[in-house]
């Protein structure tokens, strides 16, 4: 960039002009609803409302896969929450989450119901409610919390930064797409040595840090985000690679990377999910 065209940030920062590219639509300085919407709610305790962004995948597939251990208390109803259109912005949205970011979920089997946001924290929650994929032993349940907090403290680097800046900006920016490309590479590496010697992250059982990891750097490494497998060389990373077969080959990882779906082939896109049969009968392709 030339000396000429270098931005000098101004004394005070003012919101004049949309900026984000892609998301300039629903980016804004201010917290708070902008509009009234009451949320739908089913049938069941749980309650999610969501998309199938990574973060969005992480809660639906730990719910499939606590379905498909038999856990029948974890029937859930997810409704879909169009980012695009700003619906995580109604009054409703804001009162389970008010920093207006899907996933969020209300679990109506306490009194009074409890509301859970944050991916990382929904996933601790259902862990601990139905003693699944969570190790009681306390280095085994350090090791999968170290794992899981890293991913939450990691992937903003990785969708915020190296995808905005490589796939959603208005521009090509080469210094933030070098700096994030490095970044993301690094944390793969991170991966990649930790799965030498281990075949989960957090162990010998598959438990919620990889489920977390799968949602992001899984789906990276099969070359589902951003168009960048080949632009970051995911096929190096060996065990990664290994890693994010192996959980991409669970029926129920694959059921939950459809719900709340509205992006690829329509018979991958459940928009919503209120029963088992669902997949069968409510993709997209048959309705």
């Amino acid at each position: 960039m030339s000396q000429e065209n270098e931005y000098v940030p101004p004394k005070v920062w003012k919101w004049e002009k949309a900026s984000g590219g892609q998301f300039a639509n629903i980016n804004r300085p201010i917290a708070g609803p902008t509009h009234d919407k009451v949320l739908p709610v089913g049938k069941h305790p749980f309650q999610l409302y969501s998309l199938a962004t990574p973060n969005g995948v992480k809660v639906t597939i730990m719910f499939e896969e606590l379905l498909a251990r038999g856990h029948k208390d974890a029937e859930y109803d997810a409704w879909l929450i169009r980012i695009g259109e700003g619906e995580q912005f109604g009054s409703g949205f804001v009162e389970v989450n008010p920093n207006s970011k899907i996933p969020a979920l209300m679990d109506h089997g306490t009194t009074p119901p409890t509301r859970v946001f944050e991916s990382g924290s929904i996933l601790l929650y259902l862990a601990e409610k139905f003693g699944e994929f969570l190790s009681q032993e306390p280095a085994g349940r350090t090791e999968t919390l170290n794992w899981l907090f890293w991913q939450m403290g990691s992937a903003p680097y990785l969708g915020g930064g190296f995808g905005h800046f490589y796939a959603y900006a208005p521009i090509k920016i080469e210094y933030a797409i070098d700096r994030f490309a490095m970044e993301a590479k690094r944390q793969l590496d991170v991966l990649d040595r930790r799965l030498a010697e281990s075949r989960y992250l957090g162990g010998n059982e598959y438990t919620i840090a990889d489920i977390a990891n799968w949602a992001w750097y899984g789906q990276l490494a099969l070359d589902r985000a951003y168009d960048a497998g080949e632009f970051l060389q995911v096929q190096e990373y060996e065990h990664v690679q290994r890693w994010a077969r192996e959980i991409d080959a669970r029926p129920a990882v694959k059921r939950g990377r459809m719900v709340n779906r509205t992006f690829g082939p329509q018979e991958m896109q459940l928009h919503e999910r209120h029963d088992a049969s669902d997949f069968e009968h409510n993709t997209q392709d048959k309705r």
